[in-house]
């Protein structure tokens, strides 16, 4: 059971890790989608929500400081998935489904990374 517990750790920080890389490597073109968004200083959020997700998920890959790791992690996931994927704002039926698929897929994210404040 620890090694199907190890694993979990390693899938889903894994997932923050690499998606906090991908907000520095593609910053420009990410800043430009906040920018759209009207993210206030959007190239600024985007390094920093970047940051927040690495840290947040190297916490919970290593399972050092699990409660500041869980921190870092709601506080990237909740902006984002309120600023950027508000699919009720949406007008256009394919970008309002898109847009709900990624707010509930961070929701989904977010109650995951709560449960690991109780293990």
């Amino acid at each position: 059971m620890i090694y199907i517990f190890f694993l979990s750790r390693i899938l889903f920080g894994g997932y923050f890790v690499w998606n906090g890389f991908n907000h520095f490597k593609k910053l420009n073109s990410m800043a430009g989608y906040a920018a759209m968004k009207r993210v206030p200083m959007p190239k600024l959020a985007v390094a920093v929500s970047g940051l927040l997700a690495i840290l947040g998920g190297l916490g919970i890959i290593l399972g050092l400081y699990v409660f500041f790791a869980v921190l870092a992690l709601v506080i990237f996931l909740v902006p984002v998935t309120f600023k950027m994927h508000a699919f009720w704002n949406e007008t256009d039926p394919n970008a309002k489904r898109m847009e709900h698929i990624q707010f509930t897929k961070n929701l989904a994210l977010l109650g995951g990374a709560l449960a690991y404040l109780f293990i």
